[in-house]
């Protein structure tokens, strides 16, 4: 297994490290101004509130459920002492946090002015992927003299290899998940069988909404706080580890409490929403008006 993953994703990580020093590099000679305010008061309506949503959408180099799952099924096979796990975990963190640090001055500095910035992120769920591109790609052009065109390719390239490592680590994931269900069962599933079966599975989701291949996205609201689930088993995991080798359990228990009340405090609230769309809904199949009911 270990051979089969260092070719691509050793190529992938040199390529994310280089757009990461590039885009430091241009920081550090550019200084460009940051335009967005520390703090909104502008904030568009149907924004959500900050508690839960921020720590259901702060994950990666914080806390995640799914690199909680890659480090064991994944990291921890790929390792040739127990010893280097410390400096593997350490790494991977500080390199989360550059490319949170990174993108995070390109989407308040990498626009001229805080008018440009207002424009890009006039509703919630607005900017994305395409603010870091663009406003990481001008702090590139501004600092190394990198055309434009060319640096804002070097950013969606970053942006995309970790969507498709993302992707496929996640894919391979739910093959042991298979395999080892099938083990449960009695059933010896071979790589490809396994491997099938994920595939059948994901593109029943993708196409089960309709032909589009956009099905994913109406669960994909949930992601966040799934996630952080996960990272609450993951910790309760660890705190029971830590409790049967008689070591302090405290700093791995309370978070663990927290990230839990707050992951299943959030999809209450989701759902509260989606229940008051669909009542909404209702009232407007109900009426005749050109214009939205009262629903008391």
């Amino acid at each position: 297994m270990g051979a089969s993953l260092r070719p691509r994703d050793y190529i992938n990580g040199l390529r994310l490290f280089v757009g990461l020093a590039l885009l430091y590099g241009a920081v550090l000679i550019f200084r460009p101004e940051i335009v967005a305010p520390m703090l909104n008061q502008a904030v568009p309506e149907g924004t959500p509130s900050m508690m839960p949503a921020l720590f259901v959408t702060v994950a990666c180099g914080a806390i995640s459920g799914f690199h909680g799952i890659v480090s064991s099924g994944t990291s921890s096979k790929r390792l040739d002492k127990e010893t280097d796990a410390r400096f593997v975990g350490y790494f991977g963190a500080v390199g989360e946090g550059l490319l949170a640090l990174g993108a995070i001055i390109a989407t308040t500095a990498g626009f001229r002015t805080l008018a440009d910035w207002e424009a890009v992120y006039s509703a919630f769920n607005e900017g994305g992927v395409e603010a870091f591109v663009a406003g990481g790609g001008s702090i590139l052009n501004a600092g190394l003299g990198i055309p434009t065109s060319l640096s804002a390719t070097i950013l969606a390239t970053m942006a995309v290899l970790f969507a498709a490592t993302t992707m496929d680590t996640g894919v391979r994931l739910r093959r042991f998940v298979v395999q080892e269900i099938g083990q449960i069962l009695g059933l010896r599933l071979g790589t490809l069988v396994a491997t099938a079966i994920v595939l059948v599975v994901c593109l029943a989701l993708a196409f089960g909404a309709g032909s589009g291949g956009t099905g994913g996205m109406v669960i994909w609201p949930l992601f966040g706080t799934t996630n952080q689930i996960l990272a609450a088993l993951t910790l309760a995991i660890l705190a029971v580890m830590l409790t049967r080798k008689r070591r302090p359990v405290s700093p791995v228990l309370l978070p663990a409490l927290f990230v839990l009340f707050v992951s299943v405090f959030a999809p209450l609230v989701q759902v509260g929403q989606y229940a008051d769309r669909g009542r909404l809904a209702r009232c407007w199949c109900s009426t005749s008006s050109s214009s939205w009911p009262r629903c008391g």
